[in-house]
């Protein structure tokens, strides 16, 4: 009996792909990935290891032009995915053309304010004379188009490229600008994966001096994918003062570590309140954990940024205060947050350069 459903008709053309030298098909071989489909947009990933990623690559091909043939499909992304080293300069891992350095900004777990980090940090590597690019790989949860005030959708440039929308003078690409506001995105790690991997390289980004890269929360598919597929300068931890915060963060830095990617230092968010009303200082959530950790662990502490209702009111407004109020206190600790991280991207880029005197 015929299978109705879109992923079903794909498993049955994808049974027609053979891998050469075995005389058998990528889904008997047990390559393919679970298969998403979302408005006839399929997506999947095919197993290889990191020795036959350039052999696999026809296969690949040929998976994704097979799907494609199938009635009801409007468009097959398909990738090939393998446990490898992170990718580094020094490993010859492949960069974004004309982006001179990317720097992602994580934390161990949700709710600590590291997309309004991730904003104000680009937005003051912009204010410091950069030219500035963001991804939103928070796929599961994108912020970019609220908090930079972005409406539509990406238009197309020649051939599969998308166009970068623009913000405030950034470039910007986000999931959230491809679907609806509201859709929940119940994708496995593949999909994520596909997802990221277009938003890398499929978008024109032009030169760049650096691309803010908002990570999701967590020690999972992006941050791996991120360190495998880019070549980053470095990663800025974003945390609350609080120990259970700390603890998650912990685990990030950690993370970055173990696959080389330099860690430029922490940002303590929310460290303290401030009342508008009468000026006391209250530690909401403690005050001083991320600094006591950043010392701890050897890495650098960029600043503490005070839990205040102008940066609240602004960020959900899509009116960053760098921008917006660029005299304020907020935006000027933003653009010193961004210079002390950019000093260590320099600092581990004069030491790359450095040359090496042998005396013999």
């Amino acid at each position: 009996m015929a299978s109705n459903s879109i992923k079903d008709r794909v498993l049955d053309a994808l049974r027609r792909v053979t891998v050469p030298g075995t005389n058998k098909d990528v889904v008997t071989l047990g390559l393919v990935s679970e298969i998403v489909e979302q408005s006839g947009k399929v997506y999947f990933s095919l197993a290889a290891t990191p020795e036959r990623v350039k052999t696999l690559e026809p296969v690949r091909f040929a998976a994704e032009t097979a799907a494609k043939s199938v009635p009801g499909v409007v468009s097959a992304t398909v990738v090939l995915t393998a446990d490898k080293a992170a990718a580094t300069p020094e490993t010859g891992g492949r960069g974004i053309a004309g982006v001179k350095h990317v720097i992602a900004v994580a934390s161990g777990k949700g709710g600590v304010g590291k997309s309004t980090t991730a904003v104000n940090l680009a937005l003051g590597f912009q204010a410091n004379g950069l030219t500035v690019g963001v991804l939103d790989a928070d796929i599961y949860g994108p912020s970019m188009p609220k908090l930079l005030r972005i409406k539509g959708k990406p238009q197309m440039a020649s051939g599969k490229a998308l166009l970068p929308m623009e913000s405030y003078g950034l470039k910007v690409m986000s999931m959230g600008f491809l679907v609806d506001e509201e859709t929940p995105m119940i994708w496995r790690g593949p999909m994520v994966i596909s997802a990221i991997t277009q938003m890398l390289k499929d978008v024109v980004w032009g030169d760049l001096d650096v691309m803010v890269v908002d990570m999701p929360p967590g020690t999972g598919d992006a941050q791996l994918t991120m360190a495998q597929q880019v070549p980053l300068s470095g990663a800025v931890i974003v945390s609350t003062p609080q120990d259970l915060a700390l603890i998650d963060a912990r685990k990030g830095l950690h993370m970055f570590k173990r696959v080389n990617v330099p860690v430029l230092g922490i940002v303590e968010n929310m460290s303290y309140f401030l009342c508008p009303n009468c000026g006391s200082r209250s530690d909401i959530f403690g005050h001083g954990g991320a600094r006591a950790e950043a010392e701890r662990l050897g890495v650098p502490f960029l600043g503490e940024v005070p839990l205040h209702m102008d940066i609240r009111e602004k960020s959900d407004a899509g009116l960053p205060p760098v921008v917006t109020d660029p005299g304020s206190p907020h935006a000027k600790l933003y653009c010193e947050i961004a210079a002390a991280a950019w000093r260590q991207v320099m600092g581990a880029a004069r030491q790359k350069a450095a040359p090496r005197i042998v005396v013999e």
